[in-house]
């Protein structure tokens, strides 16, 4: 069943519970997947799918920082709340010592002839890394992957 499925049989769900916040929610995230849907004027994968919960979790929490900043608990609240549920239709998230064991496996395989690659290949480094955690079917952080493999080059 695909992300898109899972978000259907869900709204039925949240409509029977008469669950206004959760409906709302899926409902948004539904518009957004058929928006990308009908832009690419096919169906779409579940990588891509993938990629507009993470776009849209990104957004959410762009809003809780400035709901917090603004003085706005109850509304960074809600942003939260849609955040968890989001984040449910998505794979389970890479912890930190998967992600660096991918970051390292990577920086081995750019490694030549002795030579570790320097800060200046962080570019490389990035799409190699974000390459197998793709296909490793793994989600990831950006910002932390990005902050791990500064971390690994400056070493």
């Amino acid at each position: 069943m695909t992300i898109g499925e899972k978000i259907q049989t869900d709204i039925v769900v949240a409509m029977k519970a008469k669950d206004e916040h959760k409906l709302t929610t899926l409902r948004m995230v539904k518009s957004a997947l058929r928006n990308k849907e009908i832009d690419k004027r096919e169906k779409l994968t579940d990588a891509e799918e993938s990629q507009i919960l993470t776009t849209l979790i990104k957004q959410r929490r762009e809003s809780v920082e400035s709901f917090t900043k603004g003085g706005r608990p109850e509304l960074a609240e809600k942003e939260q709340t849609e955040i968890g549920m989001i984040e449910g239709y998505l794979p389970q998230a890479a912890g930190e010592d998967v992600i660096r064991g991918v970051v390292l496996g990577a920086i081995d395989s750019l490694t030549v002839d002795g030579k570790r690659p320097g800060p200046k290949d962080m570019g490389p480094l990035m799409r190699v890394v974000q390459q197998r955690i793709l296909a490793d079917g793994l989600r990831a952080d950006g910002k932390l992957v990005s902050e791990m493999v500064k971390t690994e080059l400056a070493k």
